[in-house]
């Protein structure tokens, strides 16, 4: 892009990133006072602000968008330089993932274990519900994005991966204290619960669906942790939603039970990333795809 200095855009990721000017000015070896006059000339350049200059400062709309180019960018250059210079091949490349916690608590990580035996890769997961994971992909924070959204953003594919099948389980200990007389609208709103976050909607969904209840109307704990979900659910303190994929062995020794085995809720998973990969990115993508087709249902 004419004119452009991927200096000035290498200092905005710098004050995002380490959330000060001073912390920036120390990583890049130059003064604070330089950092904010590159700041002003990428704010020159653009004809608009970059950065919301609040404690931590932000990005704005702009300064995302050019912050999505410049790690694009550097990715690209550390994926294509070793095959140019060998000096540079004991150098990681950094990638960054969007992620929902149960993808990465369940088949993402065996998906992806191969290719960090055979390539130099720092990964980097950022976790979010299924439904905002996407959003890190269109900011360019992440280079691929696991989502139940099929729609992709310019300049991106989606490959479908496969469904993630969640039933509401519970201890035989929790079924015989609340679900003695069968699991009914009212015995629910008795029943202790689980959510993972503010954002996650599912047993919401559930219940309202399946029950009329809305999700005020009963007692949850939340807990942002797929491992703390299945711990609080076996160990007889609440029921919960939880893919079927992760607790096949409490399913089958008995440690869990399915409550309503006629009930269930199919999410299916996308894979967003960027249309023109190579080297390793293009591996990675593969890599996910291929396990999640073996592994993930690929039809309700």
């Amino acid at each position: 892009m004419r004119g452009l200095d991927y200096r000035w855009i290498e200092t905005l990721d710098a004050v995002v990133d380490y959330r000060s000017f001073e912390k920036a000015a120390k990583k890049l070896c130059i003064s604070q006072s330089a950092v904010s006059q590159r700041i002003k000339q990428l704010e020159k350049w653009s004809s608009q602000p970059v950065l919301v200059r609040e404690q931590p400062p932000r990005a704005t709309l702009v300064g995302q968008k050019l912050l999505g180019l410049y790690r694009r960018v550097s990715l690209l250059e550390q994926d294509l330089l070793p095959d140019l210079n060998s000096s540079d091949s004991d150098l990681p490349i950094d990638v960054s993932i969007a992620t929902n916690a149960d993808s990465l608590a369940t088949w993402l990580l065996p998906s992806l274990a191969p290719i960090l035996l055979e390539s130099k890769l720092a990964l980097n997961f950022i976790v979010d519900d299924e439904n905002r994971t996407l959003e890190k992909l269109r900011t360019g924070e992440v280079v691929g994005a696991i989502c139940i959204e099929n729609n992709s953003i310019p300049g991106c594919v989606a490959d479908f991966l496969g469904i993630s099948e969640y039933i509401c389980v519970a201890s035989p200990g929790f079924c015989q204290r609340y679900f003695s007389d069968g699991v009914t609208r009212e015995s629910l709103m008795k029943a202790p619960a689980v959510v993972f976050n503010q954002y996650d909607h599912m047993h919401e969904q559930f219940i309202q669906k399946n029950f009329s209840l809305s999700i005020t109307s009963v007692v949850k704990h939340t807990v942002r942790s797929s491992e703390a979900f299945v711990n609080l659910t076996t160990l007889g303190v609440a029921y919960s939603l939880i893919p079927k994929l992760q607790i096949s062995d409490e399913l089958k020794e008995g440690g869990l039970v399915n409550i309503v085995p006629e009930l269930s809720i199919s999410n299916p998973l996308y894979w967003h990333h960027w249309q023109l990969e190579s080297g390793v990115l293009k591996q990675l993508s593969n890599a996910i795809i291929q396990y999640a087709k073996e592994k993930l249902p690929q039809q309700k």
